[in-house]
């Protein structure tokens, strides 16, 4: 099979902890090149990983380096300019989440891969996951009727300790950002992406100041479906804790362990599927199945799972979230 030649632009702690890692499992994948502006993080991970392309500016990557696709691992508030300058420069990209810090921002990265006739795969890893994987085939396969309420809950520390990740300008926001936006694919992917049409926010600032540390989110969506969204890196938890459910006309099913609840006969029966993997397991394994599936599209080998266009979708509606808690009350997505 022939290689896909890969460079990574920001070696912060997703690219050290999951890509590069996950990237050297991979057989018809190589680490081709790799762009940071700090010299020592950017000499000490090409050594570690035997990467001999290295280079402080992304650009000069760009114009010098012979690769295929690009894995965009820097701070929010740069992934407009560098994605949209790897799509112009003809590489198809896969930008860590979210893809921008609002809608507008999304909006000009997916016109230019539409231009450019290029693949945008944005990071929702957890679309990966052994357990929603098969939460997504079940729902689709009607094993619990026509689902109707998405219910999904993360409290977790924030996912980055850098400088960057506690300022509003570089991250666009908080633990919605951060946390909630994985809720909201998850919730929109295992409905069936139905139509939001309003969003009633409340946000909590309990140990920070300018961005949100718990959030909670009630969508009203087409057809009388409906979300809710709890997401936090301050509620008083022992262990960090995710949990997603969904409801439908015959039954029930949920993560964290899996199990599913069907009513045969007027009674619910429980048919739990024997996963043995741990909450750490399936988080490791998920970014790995995100990066195969974005070199098999990068192959031809099966279309984009998490495409640019959803994303931006995404930001739409999380917009209109930040605007309801502002004026606290329940608004309209355009």
């Amino acid at each position: 099979m022939e290689i896909v030649k890969v460079a990574v632009i920001g070696l912060g702690g997703v690219a050290q902890l999951v890509h590069l890692p996950n990237l050297v499992k991979i057989k018809f994948a190589q680490i081709q090149s790799v762009a940071e502006v700090k010299t020592s993080r950017l000499n000490t991970l090409a050594d570690k990983f035997n990467i001999a392309e290295r280079y402080k500016n992304y650009k000069e990557l760009l114009e010098k380096s012979d690769i295929d696709a690009v894995v965009v691992t820097t701070p929010t508030s740069q992934h407009k300019e560098i994605v949209i300058n790897c799509l112009n420069a003809g590489k198809d990209v896969l930008v860590e989440k979210p893809i921008a810090r609002n809608y507008h921002e999304a909006l000009s990265m997916v016109e230019t891969a539409k231009k450019e006739k290029r693949k945008l795969m944005v990071g929702m890893n957890l679309r990966y996951r052994p357990d929603t994987m098969l939460m997504k085939t079940m729902i689709d396969s009607g094993e619990i009727g026509d689902p109707f309420y998405a219910k999904a809950l993360w409290i977790r520390r924030q996912s980055s300790s850098e400088k960057w990740f506690s300022k509003r300008e570089e991250t666009g926001g908080g633990v919605i950002l951060d946390l909630g936006i994985h809720l909201l694919d998850l919730s929109l992917w295992l409905l069936n992406y139905p139509k939001v049409k309003t969003v009633q926010t409340q946000n909590y600032f309990h140990k920070t100041k300018n961005l949100e540390d718990t959030s909670v989110s009630f969508l009203r969506c087409q057809d009388s479906k409906i979300i809710n969204i709890e997401s936090s890196w301050s509620l008083p938890v022992f262990t960090d804790s995710f949990q997603l459910s969904v409801y439908g006309s015959k039954g029930s099913i949920t993560s964290s362990p899996l199990h599913i609840y069907k009513r045969v006969n007027e009674q619910f029966i429980d048919l739990r599927p024997s996963i043995t993997e741990t909450p750490s397991q399936l988080f490791k394994k998920s970014y790995l199945n995100e990066l195969k599936s974005f070199l098999g599209a990068v192959k031809g080998f099966n279309p984009v799972l998490s495409t640019g266009e959803e994303a931006a979708e995404r930001l739409k509606i999380i917009d209109s979230m930040y605007k309801s808690a502002k004026k606290n009350h329940e608004v309209r997505v355009n």
